[in-house]
């Protein structure tokens, strides 16, 4: 049965709330008449218009805080996609026809991401409900007493818990920044390779914690006909994930000098990390690459499949010999290794699952979007294409979780 024909554009303007629909730059896409109404502000006012030019905070009070708590809130749902719910907010309003006067006003904001169909943040959804005559209503009645005392304690409750959000903000802003130059000197560019050059990229996601848990390794065999490339990903973040990070790469690299195949390997990791907390299910492939014989032989505990892109175009995942990640067994067991041929010329592409993963997202698109990719760029030289990949697969809004990228000619 055919339900009716609903005229969103309508309800839009309907809803009995200030709603605005705000780009990830916060500039004004639309909004509906009550926002309009509540602000006292035109359409032609508003819309194409940068929020804070057409609100700017009260520059009389060196002490409000509305415009930077409201900013940050908007450009955290942009960089994480997850809604937020801001305490209430004195945000004051600039008179509309008597500019330089400003009107005292509560606001309780709420902000939303509005997902685009590849799972980016498209718009943000700002719905503000004015409380201001509530509250002026309440003082007015109590003759300034218990109720207006009531409302100047929740707002100045409201105010300290933004400050300890502000204070917490910094904190995780530093820690950040310390993991970052951890994670830098832990993952220099790689030594020039016997065989071919290779491009390696790593991008921290934008605005979060999340970051410091990806590594990439490469280095040439004694016998210098093989070289093994891996990359990884520990559980977790910050300065933690990156000194897990930092232990786990450095015993792959020197497992990867002794061992006979990647899937020994991993199997020395494997061992190793149960000793080291916080180790415990990292992923991470292996690819020994030989270049006599021109053979791929390969191992992933737990983690998204390398790429090889023949000189024709042809992507291939290495997918066949994919076990547990590390630490997830409680007892020493075997792992699996495949091997495969590759044509000179060809493409080898090892990454982390910030490349291809999104939320609420099937992992095979992302896989998809890869091999597209790698299927319009793949003539392109190592250096151009990582980036090309990168350009292609990481939204404009940023990820929530870092990405480490290997690109090899073979």
């Amino acid at each position: 049965m055919n339900g009716p024909v609903i005229d969103y554009q309508a309800v839009f303007n309907a809803l009995p709330g200030g709603v605005a629909l705000l780009t990830p730059d916060l500039v004004y896409a639309d909004a509906n008449e009550e926002y309009f109404s509540t602000s006292g502000r035109s359409r032609e006012q508003v819309i194409g218009r940068y929020l804070f030019d057409v609100f700017p905070e009260n520059p009389n009070d060196p002490g409000a805080t509305g415009m930077r708590n409201l900013y940050a809130s908007l450009r955290r749902v942009a960089a994480t996609g997850e809604r937020d719910s801001m305490a209430l907010q004195r945000y004051d309003v600039e008179h509309p026809d008597r500019p330089g006067v400003w009107e005292e006003r509560y606001w309780s904001p709420v902000n939303v991401p509005v997902r685009a169909a590849d799972g980016t943040v498209a718009l943000l959804l700002h719905r503000v409900e004015e409380v201001t005559e509530l509250i002026r209503a309440r003082g007015d009645r109590a003759g300034g007493g218990r109720a207006a005392v009531l409302e100047a304690e929740l707002y100045t409750r409201a105010r300290e818990l933004q400050e300890v959000n502000e204070r917490l903000r910094q904190a995780h802003a530093r820690e950040r920044e310390v993991a970052l130059h951890l994670q830098q000197a832990m993952l220099p560019a790689p030594p020039p390779l016997a065989h071919h050059q290779a491009a390696v990229r790593y991008r921290p996601a934008l605005g979060a914690l999340n970051v410091c848990g990806d590594w990439y390794d490469l280095v040439d065999l004694a016998d210098r006909h093989r070289t093994a490339v891996a990359v990884g990903d520990v559980v977790g973040h910050g300065l933690r994930a990156a000194g897990v990070m930092g232990q786990l790469r450095s015993a792959l690299s020197a497992a990867s000098r002794v061992a006979d195949g990647p899937a020994r390997a991993l199997e020395v990791v494997d061992l190793y990390a149960r000793s080291i907390d916080g180790a415990e299910s990292t992923t991470a492939v292996s690819v020994f690459i030989h270049w006599t014989s021109r053979t791929l032989v390969y191992s992933s505990a737990g983690h998204p499949p390398p790429a090889l892109c023949g000189p024709d175009g042809t992507v291939t995942f290495l997918d066949q010999a994919t076990d547990p990640p590390l630490g997830a067994r409680p007892e020493h067991v075997s792992r699996p290794q495949a091997q495969t041929a590759f044509a000179e010329g060809s493409v080898l592409v090892l990454y982390t699952d910030g490349l291809v993963e999104r939320r609420r997202e099937d992992i095979d698109t992302g896989l998809d979007r890869l091999a597209d990719s790698l299927v319009r760029h793949h003539t392109a030289d190592s250096e151009t294409l990582a980036d090309a990949l990168l350009a292609h697969l990481i939204p404009a809004a940023g990820i929530t979780d870092d990405t480490a990228l290997v690109v090899l000619r073979l």
